[in-house]
């Protein structure tokens, strides 16, 4: 049976990743974390924030940033990445002021930027909620091999009544906005404590 086209870019983007995390599949000693250092590009986006504003990432710059792609209705993925990470903001003290979590939102018609900012916020106030146009948000997760797929309703349900798939990992940039690091679903809130402070180290 012939594959459609959104069955056919979300088996390519979930290649992409998996292509790039053997190809950063040795770890090393220095880092816990995936190193993805001179693999992925610099951090670059501008999507709407909340109370109409305009989140860029040179806004971000000299903080270290923690992306992620998710969306606010996720039951299981979303808000385990979201507690995981403000464990880690929670977890390296003073040095949490020059990190900014940044959950880019890959269901615009039902997120809007305001919600997204009041889901993120439950979980860190350091915490960025961002949106954009189905355009924006497919051209920023091509960038960093993001795969997500939103499913049609089905028959009888109402037209915001549907699923969504996404991949799932935390991208780091340093305050250059280079991206640096990559973490999977398996690594741990002390591996990621780890390296966060050893980046934050080099920068100072």
């Amino acid at each position: 049976m012939p594959l459609s086209s959104c069955a056919r870019a979300w088996r390519a983007l979930l290649l992409g990743l998996c292509v790039l995390l053997a190809a950063c599949s040795e770890r090393s000693a220095d880092w816990s974390l995936y190193n993805v250092r001179g693999h992925l590009p610099d951090l670059k986006f501008a999507l709407s924030g909340a109370g109409g504003k305009t989140v860029t990432s040179e806004s971000l710059r000299g903080k270290t940033v923690l992306l992620f792609f998710g969306y606010a209705s996720c039951p299981d993925i979303c808000p385990t990445t979201m507690a995981q990470l403000s464990n880690v903001l929670q977890q390296l003290g003073d040095q949490a002021g020059q990190v900014r979590i940044v959950f880019v939102s890959v269901d615009p018609h039902r997120d809007t930027p305001d919600m997204l900012q009041a889901y993120v916020d439950a979980f860190n106030r350091q915490a960025i909620g961002v949106t954009g146009t189905e355009k924006q948000i497919a051209d920023l997760a091509r960038r960093y091999r993001v795969a997500y797929q939103i499913e049609k309703p089905r028959p009888g349900d109402g037209a915001d009544v549907y699923d969504v798939t996404h991949s799932r990992g935390v991208y780091i940039f340093d305050g250059q906005g280079r991206a640096r690091l990559l973490a999977s679903d398996t690594d741990t809130t002390a591996a990621m404590v780890h390296d966060l402070k050893r980046l934050l180290a080099m920068a100072g």
